[in-house]
C-alpha cells in the first residue's frame, strides 16, 4: 500500500511533552511512519528521558470521554530529544504543542535549515496571527513549508493526578468542533487532519484563512475578562489557599454583570481588528453554545443565539449571563438520587507557586495576558482603538508588578521578564502587508 496513504504525515516530530504533546504523539502515531518527541531542556525533559529508558519508549493516552473511550491507546516512540540539539534530518511534519507565544523561540531553536525533508508545521494552540508569525520566523524557508493552524487544542488533558508518570496523558474532555486552515490555498494535509480529528469524534471545519481559524478559540474571548480582574488576580497571586472557582458566579467565582460586560467589550474590539484584516468575526454566543458547551433551547432560543451580533450591548450581556448561569451545572447530565446535576463549574484556580527556586505564574491568565498584549500591539499598528483590551492588560500588569515587588525580582524566573510582543507584532504586520497589500 502507498505509504503516503497509510502514513500521510510521514515521520512526525511533536514539540512539547506536556499532556497535550503526549496525547498528540499517540494520535499522530497512527498516521505517521515514525513518531518523535522533543522537549526543551530542563527537569521535565530529564524525567521523561529517564522514564522512557525504563519503560521501553512507550507513551499512552487514557481517554475518559465516554464517546471516545475506545481511542485510548499507546504509541512506540522512535526518538526523544532533550533540547534542540542533535535533531536528525528525518522529519517531514512538526506538531507544535507549545504555547503560542513560544513559537518564535521554537522555530529559531530548531535550526530548520538542516531539516531538508520538512514539509509541514502544525500549530495546535495558536493565537490570532500565529500562522503569520511562524511564516515570518521561517524566512526563505516559508516558501517550501506548509503551516497549518488549529483554532484550539482539540481536547483537555492532564498528567495522572498521582503524578506517577509523565509518559501518560489523561484526556478528560474533547472539543465538539475545531477549525483548521493552511497558508496554502490548496492543501491535501487539511483533509488528512479532518479525517484524524473526526475519527476522534471531533467535528472539523476547514476555513479559507488561518486568521479565521485562529480567531475561534474560546480562551481569547473568555479568559481575559474572567481572569484578568481584581477578584481573580487576588486568587492567582494570593498567599492563601484559594477556595474559589473559575466559572462560578460571584462570590464563588468571578462572574458578575461587570465581567460579562467586559467580555462583550473585548469581543467587539477583537471583531473590529478581524474585520480590518478581512476576517469575518464570530457570533460569540453561537460559538460558545454550538462549538463549546450548549444549553437547552428552553434556556436560550435559537433565534436569540443566531441574532446575537445584531442586538444592543445590554441584550448581549443579558444573554451571556443567562448562558453562564445555565452551565453552573452540566445541563445535559443525569441528576443523582437527590436531584443534583453534575457540578460543571467547580474548576479551581491555579495559584502562583514557588518551585525550583522561582515563583511560577499559572498559565491562566499569564498566557492569556501575553496573547492579549500581542493583539493590542497589532491593533496599535493598524491604528485601531482597543481601550478595553488595554484596561485588562493594565489590571494584570499592576497585580504582577505588586507580586514581584512582594516576593523579590530575584525569585521570579527571568523568562517572566521577557517580552517579545512588539517584535512579534512587527513580524505579523509585515506578513499582513505582504499577503493583503497595505492594511
Amino acid at each position: 500500500m502507498n505509504q503516503s496513504l497509510t502514513a500521510p504525515f510521514g515521520n512526525t516530530l511533536v514539540i512539547g511533552a506536556g499532556p497535550a504533546g503526549i496525547h498528540a504523539a499517540v494520535d499522530w502515531n497512527q498516521h505517521s511512519a515514525r513518531i518523535g518527541l522533543l522537549n526543551r531542556e530542563g527537569e521535565h525533559a530529564d524525567r521523561i528521558q529517564q522514564e522512557l529508558s525504563q519503560q521501553g519508549y512507550t507513551l499512552s493516552v487514557d481517554i475518559q470521554v465516554p464517546r471516545a473511550r475506545h481511542q485510548s491507546g499507546e504509541a512506540q516512540l522512535y526518538r526523544f530529544y532533550n533540547g534542540y540539539g542533535g535533531i536528525e534530518d528525518i522529519w517531514h511534519t512538526l506538531v507544535l504543542c507549545t504555547p503560542g507565544d513560544s513559537y518564535m523561540h521554537v522555530i529559531r531553536g530548531m535550526n530548520l535549515e538542516t531539516l531538508h525533508q520538512l514539509r509541514t508545521i502544525i500549530l495546535i494552540s495558536p493565537g490570532i496571527g500565529s500562522n503569520l508569525l511562524v511564516q515570518s520566523s521561517l524566512g526563505n524557508l516559508a516558501a517550501s513549508i506548509e503551516i497549518i493552524s488549529f483554532s484550539t487544542y482539540y481536547a483537555s488533558s492532564r498528567f495522572p493526578s498521582n503524578q506517577a508518570t509523565v509518559l501518560k496523558s489523561v484526556v478528560n474532555g474533547l472539543k465538539r468542533r475545531v477549525a483548521v486552515s493552511s497558508n496554502r490555498a490548496t492543501s491535501t494535509t487539511l483533509l488528512f487532519l479532518k479525517e484524524l480529528l473526526e475519527s476522534r469524534h471531533v467535528l472539523c471545519e476547514i476555513t479559507s484563512n488561518p486568521l479565521e481559524a485562529e480567531s475561534r478559540s474560546i480562551t481569547t474571548y473568555v479568559h481575559p475578562p474572567f481572569f484578568m480582574n481584581e477578584f481573580s488576580l487576588n486568587e492567582v497571586f494570593g498567599r492563601h489557599t484559594s477556595r474559589k472557582f473559575l466559572y462560578k458566579l460571584y462570590p464563588e467565582g468571578p462572574i458578575t454583570q461587570h465581567t460579562i460586560r467586559s467580555m462583550v467589550l473585548l469581543w467587539e474590539e477583537i471583531s473590529r481588528l478581524l474585520r480590518h484584516v478581512g476576517v469575518q468575526p464570530l457570533n460569540l454566543l453561537k460559538f460558545l453554545n454550538d462549538d463549546n458547551y450548549p444549553v437547552h433551547e428552553t434556556t436560550l432560543s435559537r433565534e436569540d443565539i443566531d441574532s446575537f451580533p445584531n442586538m444592543e450591548p445590554v441584550q448581549q450581556q443579558y444573554l451571556l449571563y443567562i448562558r453562564y448561569s445555565s452551565i453552573l451545572i452540566d445541563p445535559f447530565s443525569e441528576p443523582d438520587d437527590q436531584g443534583k446535576y453534575a457540578d460543571f463549574s467547580a474548576i479551581s484556580y491555579q495559584q502562583a507557586v514557588f518551585k525550583n527556586g522561582y515563583w511560577a505564574i499559572p498559565r491562566i491568565p499569564y498566557e492569556d495576558y501575553k496573547r492579549l498584549k500581542l493583539l493590542h500591539a497589532v491593533g496599535q499598528r493598524l491604528g485601531l482603538e482597543m481601550s478595553h483590551t488595554r484596561s485588562l492588560m493594565d489590571t494584570f500588569e499592576s497585580k504582577l508588578t505588586a507580586f514581584i515587588q512582594e516576593v523579590g525580582a530575584d525569585k521570579v524566573h527571568p523568562d517572566l521578564m521577557k517580552d517579545q510582543s512588539e517584535e512579534q507584532a512587527d513580524a505579523i504586520l509585515l506578513m499582513l502587508n505582504r499577503s493583503f497589500g497595505h492594511i
